[in-house]
């Protein structure tokens, strides 16, 4: 298996099995884009309105102030059902490509217990300890956030608790090493996310590029902030008022980039299905019913591209 890191050392070029054509890598826009920065601290009023506009109007933003530390923190695997793992250059089902990203992926019910603990990585030393002590705080955000968004568009409070909210909370630490080629490789593919919502810490590199208006634009890193975004599961529990927007991730030739994103998703047997709420006469439902385990069968046969996915669940 050739490992990212090893190819970037000793590649000059990059290697076939990573250059994706052209039309399946298109180019960004020119200019780098500021997405809505919004500051957790002001008065609630002020960020509930603020996360609801910039959230239908983008489905992406960035949160400040959010109380969540930036020291974030033989496991090698291509099994896409084990929770926890490190993969390097992925393919995702494509023609064959690889992907220039390797990834450490953990998994753990919440809040963390003693078995997730040990089926973590113990090297280096303070990896768990790091780990739980960001997944609490990270996932609190997270919760904030839906309780704004239940009260910007009429749901209770507590909408998205239990177990919509109560599956593994998965964090991805992704990195993407130097590219001799980045503008014909990606090291994430288009794609919507699969889960409740996301939360990016993307560090101070850009890389991350988000689909709007038939562009790709490129993310202006924030420091500190978190980039949220919105996954398919609180589409459909919204009607489609709240949209999973696709996103990607372009690598660059000069310097590695390292980035943490923790994912929010319902548990397996959880059904999910528009919100009575928000469906009426006038509007009926978009999506139907299907619980997070048929969703995940499908999403993984259909791949993530949002189009496929759309069609797969749409009334």
């Amino acid at each position: 298996m050739e490992n990212l890191l090893s190819s970037a050392a000793s590649h000059e070029t990059l290697p076939e099995s990573f250059v994706f054509a052209p039309d399946q890598r298109p180019p960004a826009s020119a200019a780098d884009v500021a997405l809505p920065v919004i500051d957790l601290a002001r008065p609630r009023d002020e960020v509930r309105r603020a996360v609801l506009e910039a959230g239908k109007e983008l489905g992406f933003f960035q949160v400040v102030n959010h109380g969540v530390p930036e020291q974030a923190a033989a496991f090698y695997s291509e099994d896409t059902d084990r929770p926890n793992r490190l993969f390097s250059s992925t393919t995702y089902g494509t023609g064959g490509e690889r992907y220039w990203r390797d990834c450490l992926r953990l998994a753990c019910r919440f809040p963390v217990d003693a078995a997730a603990r040990v089926a973590w990585p113990d090297k280096p030393a303070r990896l768990r300890s790091a780990v739980e002590a960001f997944v609490a705080p990270a996932r609190a955000v997270g919760m904030e956030l839906l309780r704004l968004l239940c009260e910007g568009v009429g749901l209770r409070p507590d909408y998205f608790e239990g177990e919509l909210s109560g599956g593994d909370v998965v964090v991805n630490m992704n990195h993407y090493p130097p590219c001799p080629d980045p503008e014909r490789a990606l090291g994430l593919p288009p794609h919507c996310d699969r889960n409740l919502i996301t939360l990016l810490l993307q560090g101070g590199v850009p890389g991350l590029q988000v689909s709007y208006r038939g562009d790709w634009i490129r993310v202006q890193p924030v420091p500190g902030a978190f980039v949220v975004n919105f996954g398919h599961q609180l589409e459909i529990a919204t009607n489609g008022l709240l949209r999973s927007v696709e996103h990607r991730a372009a690598p660059n030739a000069a310097v590695p980039r390292t980035s943490v994103a923790t994912f929010i998703m319902p548990t397996e047997d959880c059904l999910v299905a528009p919100a009575a709420e928000l469906v009426g006469a006038c509007n009926p439902p978009r999506y139907r019913a299907v619980t997070f385990r048929e969703f995940m069968r499908v999403y993984k046969a259909v791949g993530a591209r949002r189009e496929s996915v759309e069609k797969a669940f749409r009334i």
